[in-house]
């Protein structure tokens, strides 16, 4: 059995902690290799560190038309490769094989993105702020940047940050899951090939240990991270007291209206792609679905019967809408709190609990569920499941959806599904999230822009992604000059 290597200074590394911990496909239980894992992994963190360092301090001194030049080389590399590392991404994290090739599709779309920093960069001049004097802003390298990377997208996730990073003139770490590290493996593999200085990106196997040790280390300057909310406090808090910027995305409940204009077929479709997609183990998964004035029924019938209609089964199968949630403890964490909201009330219209998928029965299979008549003031409504589980609400009026939505701890996304123009402009403007859809069930941001977040949902002041990455990975120094005009006369 494969044991994962660290990648330090331009080379393959043995890691020098002795402990392991198994990497298994969800669906089939396969051990696919052995991670390192334990507190000896720190001193993998300082050797990573001190190679990023050394080499950043050259590279910051190359020109931002050469430091983008690598990324070109990884853009075609990623895209010829793009195949083999989504298999890898189906194997170890259980996404089904049309969405992990989606997955990739938008981090090449961010390699792509950061080849445009030697505009992104460019910032402002004054002539003549005052008489003979000029005033101007540049950005440099912030320093050495980490990314602490989450499962559920172990090929995307990282892209939001680390080419952006080094498009800057930063050396940069990527910690990735222990749960699914070896598409980062496959990753590392490209970019050994794309010429960057050695040292200057390094990946690091471990858990909190090696999270701790990246927190807290002096010569990290950024922290890049996205999990839940209560890690997110968590790095945010430890990181800040260290000195370091951060950017900390978190969970999420994201909800989505759908208003009795709605174009009832597409919605539902959507709804359900969105609650259901990669086993909802996303933060812009819909979780509280809200229906407004549908006494018949029929927004509710709708959308039940297309989640009735997904199938369930081995992201590398042909057919399968959905695959398994990422461990045993997910699946147990996600069927109590089915459990919980079935003792608070709600009415399971679906029940995926204790699905056998044939061939695979001992995978980390939940089926789509839906459950109704959820209170609102229930623990259920409140809490991230990330799984595919549907909380179907009904209310009156869009008013009370509205309100409903900006009560809740989480901001990361709102969706209205409707055909007016005044009511998409109402919830666009009064609706308390980051990403806003309209008619659109996961509003994911393309590179060009932030990957927003509010309240609980993201604990920082810049996003990933487009001009915030920009903006995160640079420091600006504003400089004001005189060159007195006898000072020229002397030649």
């Amino acid at each position: 059995m494969t044991t994962l290597q660290n990648y330090i200074h331009g080379e393959w590394r043995d890691s020098v902690c002795a402990d392991q911990l198994a990497v298994e496909n969800p669906a089939t239980l396969e051990v696919l290799a052995q991670v390192p894992m334990g507190a000896a992994t720190a001193t993998d963190v300082d050797v990573a560190v001190a190679a990023s360092v050394e080499a950043q301090q050259e590279w910051r001194d190359t020109p931002v038309i050469e430091r983008v030049q690598p990324l070109y080389k990884l853009k075609q590399l990623l895209e010829e490769h793009r195949e083999d590392i989504a298999k890898t991404i189906t194997q170890e994290c259980g996404k089904t094989l049309g969405e992990a090739r989606g997955e990739m599709q938008r981090a090449i779309e961010n390699v792509e993105m950061a080849c445009g920093t030697p505009a992104l960069m460019q910032s402002e001049f004054s002539e003549n702020i005052a008489r003979g004097i000029d005033e101007f802003m540049i950005r440099q390298p912030i320093g050495v940047g980490c990314c602490i990377a989450p499962f559920n997208f172990p090929g995307m996730i990282t892209f939001w940050f680390l080419p952006y990073a080094i498009a800057c003139g930063n050396g940069f770490i990527v910690k990735p899951s222990e749960k699914v590290p070896l598409t980062m493996m496959k990753v590392f593999a490209l970019l050994d090939q794309i010429g960057l200085p050695k040292g200057l990106v390094n990946m690091v196997h471990g858990g909190k240990e090696s999270v701790d040790a990246l927190l807290a280390h002096p010569d990290i300057k950024s922290v890049s991270f996205v999990g839940s909310s209560q890690v997110a406090r968590y790095i945010y808090a430890k990181a800040s007291e260290h000195g370091k910027r951060v950017q900390a995305q978190g969970g999420a409940k994201n909800p989505i209206i759908i208003l009795p204009d709605a174009d009832l077929e597409m919605a539902a479709k959507i709804v359900g792609d969105s609650v259901y997609g990669c086993a909802g183990q996303r933060c812009l998964a819909a979780s509280n679905i809200v229906t407004v004035g549908d006494e018949k029924g029929e927004v509710r019938d709708a959308i039940v019967s297309c989640a009735e209609a997904k199938v369930t089964g081995y992201g590398l199968d042909e057919g399968a809408d959905m695959g398994p949630v990422i461990s045993a403890e997910s699946k147990s964490r996600v069927e109590g709190l089915i459990d919980q909201g079935v003792k608070e009330g709600a009415k399971p219209v679906i029940d995926g609990r204790g699905v056998s998928v044939s061939g695979y029965e001992k995978g980390h299979f939940i089926a789509p569920t839906v459950l109704e008549d959820v209170p609102i003031d229930g623990e259920l409504v409140k809490t991230e499941i990330f799984g595919p589980v549907m909380s179907l609400i009904h209310m009156k009026t869009i008013d009370e959806a509205i309100d409903f939505i900006n009560r809740g701890n989480y901001g990361n996304m709102a969706c209205l599904f409707t055909s007016s123009g005044a009511h998409a402009r109402a919830f666009r403007y009064r609706a308390d999230a980051g990403d806003i859809g309209i008619n659109i069930g996961v509003a994911a941001p393309m590179a060009q822009f932030p990957f927003s977040g509010w309240k609980e949902s993201f604990f920082g002041d810049l996003h990933g992604q487009g001009r915030h990455a920009i903006e995160f990975f640079t420091q600006t120094k504003v400089v004001v000059e005189r060159w007195p005009k006898e000072w020229s006369r002397k030649f």
